[in-house]
């Protein structure tokens, strides 16, 4: 074991320390006292997730009368996100709520989220995510030691440009656009004949300002919470890509409970959830006006069919028909809708 390892895992056991008291009290469920329990965002303080988990506080005790208490935590203190959801998965946590990506590194079932158009907006990810195609989706996270309570939402992903607008699929061609480092971004960038980007979040401005990149694809509210904006001149609304946040709980913790309980954390998540659909809408509203002042360009009816005709339609999903994650019945599901 390396140093590296040994100084996540000794964090990972004081933390459990620390914080298993939602777990001691969860064994004792059927006890007189309340319930409590550890709900945890990786995010900051003003960051959407953990603004969404603090509603879920909210509504949690309020509809158990006080029966089920949630102890909040954010802005890393129980680790980054690949930390917290280890720590979810062995029980030092009792309930995340984290970007869907980091959970596709030990359950790739939830990749089939990051395929390109399947939801026309944000709107119409909510109610399929979160009805009966949600829990086939996450229905196995069991086997990884967690349960799905509800998906929120982490954006609706566009593109926004430094040189040249983009209205069809043709002003893309040979355009520089920064991608995260997923497979699934530059096949997608790549099949569009523009030239993905892979590089990490915290070196985009300096792409951007240097020529590296002339393009990144993300939603307005994150062009301004992560100040990535200085250079941008031109966005176009292509509803190409849209990306979640999932809240799941330690299946063991889970297990201890009366149905009771579960059907509160249940039913308050999709609560929680649809409020972290209804702030983002709201915050990029705000970051359209901060990016409007900024002198950026709007074009809010581009050609997204000629994307989508570039791409093949649906057919382009088959060239993951051999992957492991990959679901004909949920893709046609989606897509019937």
């Amino acid at each position: 074991m390396n140093k590296i390892t040994m100084f996540t895992a000794l964090i990972l056991v004081l933390a459990g320390l620390v914080f298993a008291g939602g777990n001691a009290d969860a064994k004792a469920a059927g006890s007189s006292g309340p319930l409590t329990l550890t709900v945890y965002s990786p995010g900051n303080a003003t960051s959407v997730p953990t603004k969404t988990i603090l509603k879920y506080k909210e509504l949690v005790e309020a509809a158990s009368g006080g029966k089920i208490l949630l102890t909040a935590h954010h802005s890393g203190e129980l680790g980054n996100d690949a930390e917290a959801l280890q720590s979810t998965r062995m029980g030092t946590i009792d309930i995340i709520f984290a970007g869907t990506s980091g959970f596709t590194s030990f359950y790739d079932k939830a990749s089939i989220l990051d395929l390109p158009f399947l939801f026309k907006d944000a709107k119409q990810a909510y109610e399929i995510v979160n009805s009966n195609i949600g829990e086939q989706i996450f229905g196995d996270l069991t086997k990884v030691g967690l349960v799905y309570l509800s998906e929120g939402d982490n954006g609706m992903r566009h593109i926004a440009t430094t040189k040249k607008p983009v209205h069809t699929v043709e002003d893309v061609r040979g355009l520089k656009i920064r991608v995260p480092t997923s497979k699934m971004y530059l096949d997608v960038w790549s099949a569009l004949d523009a030239t993905p980007v892979a590089l990490a979040l915290n070196e985009l401005a300096i792409a951007l300002a240097n020529g590296t990149a002339e393009a990144q694809d993300n939603a307005t509210y994150h062009l301004v919470a992560n100040a990535t904006y200085d250079d941008i001149k031109y966005y176009s609304f292509i509803n190409y890509m849209w990306m979640g946040c999932t809240m799941a709980a330690n299946a063991n913790m889970w297990n201890r409970l009366t149905p009771e309980q579960q059907k509160i954390l249940k039913d308050n998540a999709i609560t929680a959830a649809k409020y972290s659909f209804d702030t983002i809408e709201e915050d990029n509203v705000s970051a359209t006006e901060t990016l409007k002042k900024a002198g950026v360009q709007f074009d809010n009816t581009p050609d997204i069919q000629s994307f989508k005709t570039k791409l093949g339609g649906s057919n382009y999903y088959k060239r993951y028909a051999g992957e492991s994650w990959y679901n004909q019945s949920i893709v046609d599901q989606i897509l019937a809708k």
